[in-house]
């Protein structure tokens, strides 16, 4: 998939501990492991809210995207 979770670089450039990123956001470790690593589907966006409050940034610091043709023949597949 060519969206990919950027937050490792942002808590290492905040010198930032991720257990420390997760009690303060008030997620698991193991669920905010799984979002670093682009293993999840979805993010709800009052988490990521407060992933940007806690980390002073803005949701495009968090994920990156690279674009790929195919994205736009996989809409169309769906229904609507």
């Amino acid at each position: 998939m060519p969206v990919r979770v950027t937050l490792d670089a942002l808590i290492l450039s905040r010198g930032l501990k991720a257990r420390d990123l997760a009690q303060e956001v008030g997620l698991s470790e193991t669920q905010l492991s799984l979002f670093r690593s682009g293993k999840v589907k979805g993010i709800r966006f009052r988490t990521l809210a407060r992933l940007c409050a806690a980390l002073k940034c803005r949701p495009g610091d968090l994920l990156d995207y690279a674009f790929d043709a195919a994205d736009l023949e996989a809409a169309a597949d769906e229904p609507e």
